[in-house]
């Protein structure tokens, strides 16, 4: 239903490599989740689960993870990973706002900022609703955006940085980050120039506000138990980098 607000917004995820490269340590979000879980062994479901970088550990610990992504590279990456590290995961290509898994769970979280991925109303409804066929009653969906700090999106962003690749060589990357208050939706474009090479990606990303959020997870049967500013369960405020969503269904 959705598939094509999503099937020209995931270039970013065209090297899977990469995308390890650049997030393989980050680790705020796992901890996060090994904490919430501790040492429970019921079955979990992971959206837009990625290259695998939070499902493997969980598995690895014993924990049955369903993981669903929409990017058939980064779903074959997941499974290759975690073919290596010797652990069951049941890997699944599908569209979030249209989940048909086998299972129902008392946990379903997303992280990576994947929820900015839902640019319209209407899917992220759609997601919560989709969610919200899978959890048990009282059963919780936890998940991260970016907080939209309105100084820093008042202007349009223009910057360089330099990154190493996963095969060491040297990479400049040119982004430009534009704002449309209407929509609400941050438009990044990068011209990324390696060696001889010059290649272009872009991505589109939606801000929610608190209160819009609030709002969302109500109309939707749930209710909203946190709001971090951080995975570290900082106290959320206007300059937050993030909004840490932890909601239970009502």
């Amino acid at each position: 239903m959705f598939y094509h607000e999503f099937e020209h917004n995931l270039q970013k995820y065209n090297d899977p490599t990469e995308y390890d490269n650049l997030y393989a340590n980050y680790q705020d979000d796992l901890h996060y989740i090994q904490d919430y879980i501790g040492t429970k062994k019921e079955p979990i479901i992971e959206l837009a689960c990625g290259t695998g970088r939070i499902a493997i550990p969980l598995a690895a610990r014993g924990i049955p993870v369903f993981g669903v992504d929409l990017h058939e590279g980064m779903i074959q990456h997941a499974i290759e990973k975690a073919s290596k590290r010797g652990v069951q995961i049941q890997f699944s290509l599908q569209d979030c706002t249209q989940l048909q898994l086998p299972i129902t769970t008392n946990f379903i979280y997303m992280t990576g900022n994947s929820f900015q991925h839902f640019l319209t109303n209407e899917s992220q409804n759609a997601l919560l609703q989709s969610v919200k066929k899978h959890l048990q009653p009282g059963g919780e969906f936890l998940f991260d955006t970016r907080n939209a700090i309105l100084n820093e999106l008042s202007a349009i962003d223009e910057y360089k940085e330099q990154t190493i690749t996963s095969n060491g060589e040297k990479r400049k990357t040119f982004h430009r980050e534009e704002y449309n208050p209407v929509t609400q939706i941050l438009t990044c474009r990068a011209v990324h120039q390696q060696g001889q090479q010059t290649f272009e990606d872009a991505i589109l990303l939606r801000y929610t506000y608190p209160m819009e959020m609030t709002r969302l997870l109500q109309q939707n049967g749930f209710e909203l138990k946190h709001l971090y500013g951080s995975w570290q369960r900082s106290e959320f405020h206007a300059l937050s980098p993030s909004m840490v969503v932890h909601a239970r269904l009502l």
